[in-house]
């Protein structure tokens, strides 16, 4: 009993701040779910910036994710090979699986970029639920209860994975249904300041968590705005940016992740 107490504590568990987020979250969920099916627009796949070097189509919207495998690999290193990265242990393998689909959404989006189309989006999109599902349980292990991280880590990975199989699936069949990829794309962007505000984190450098959600959030106003971008700039466009830029994020994380130290309950 003792135990579960310090973990509450520690963790910073609040359980009316976990039902409000909840009922929040349920809320959206319920709103997306009423609308009609949402098709993938192939409009989508018509990226501003299509110039080929070297014989690579898209050329800088593929090797612009050269830097997803850069910090991929430089987190697992730090993860396996350096120890650098403070963790929390019962965790170990959310971290890894965070900086696994980084590595992979290098390696997807890249396949993706040098054809674009329904049929390799589902490889761009397949890791980004990877990494985005063991950012959020990581999140919740760190700032509400190791023991609810880690329970519900491989239960959003399913869920994570099949929006996108699910997606695929209906776009084979001709009804295309995005509705449930939107909200495992965008949900965490309503979880996750709810949680970094209102809870308490295990570790110092929470701040980096912020750092990678703003980015994140300008990358997709440089991809909503690509072609815009591309015809001010010329040599880069908005997706290629995008891809720099959400990359550029995780570094961020990553340097917090080897500077924080845990923090004492007296601290918060």
């Amino acid at each position: 009993m003792k135990d579960k107490e310090k973990n509450c504590v520690t963790m910073g568990y609040n359980r009316k701040g976990i039902i409000g987020i909840f009922i929040i979250l349920l809320c959206i969920t319920i709103g997306v779910l009423v609308q009609e099916p949402v098709a993938q627009s192939l409009k989508y796949h018509d990226f501003s910036d299509n110039r080929t070097f070297v014989s690579i189509p898209n050329f800088f919207n593929v090797v612009s994710n050269l830097p997803f495998i850069i910090v991929g690999c430089m987190g697992l290193y730090s993860l396996f090979i350096s120890n650098k990265i403070t963790k929390l242990d019962e965790l170990k393998v959310g971290y890894c699986l965070l900086f696994l689909g980084l590595l992979l959404i290098g390696f997807g989006s890249g396949y993706y970029h040098l054809w674009p189309s329904n049929q390799t989006l589902v490889w761009d999109r397949l890791p980004m639920t990877l990494a985005f599902m063991a950012l959020i349980a990581i999140i919740i292990a760190e700032y509400l209860s190791i023991k609810l991280g880690k329970r519900l880590l491989y239960p959003l990975l399913i869920v994570g994975g099949a929006s996108v199989l699910y997606w695929y699936y209906t776009e084979s069949i001709g009804a295309g249904d995005l509705r449930f990829y939107i909200l495992v794309q965008f949900l965490p962007l309503i979880a996750i300041p709810l949680i970094l505000l209102f809870m308490k984190p295990a570790f110092s450098y929470g701040n980096r968590y912020w750092w990678l959600l703003w980015t994140y959030i300008f990358a997709k106003v440089f991809e909503h705005f690509d072609t815009f971008i591309f015809e001010v700039l010329t040599a880069l466009s908005g997706h290629t940016l995008k891809h720099l830029l959400a990359a550029f994020g995780m570094l961020l994380l990553l340097n917090g992740y080897k500077k924080r130290k845990k923090m004492e309950v007296n601290d918060r």
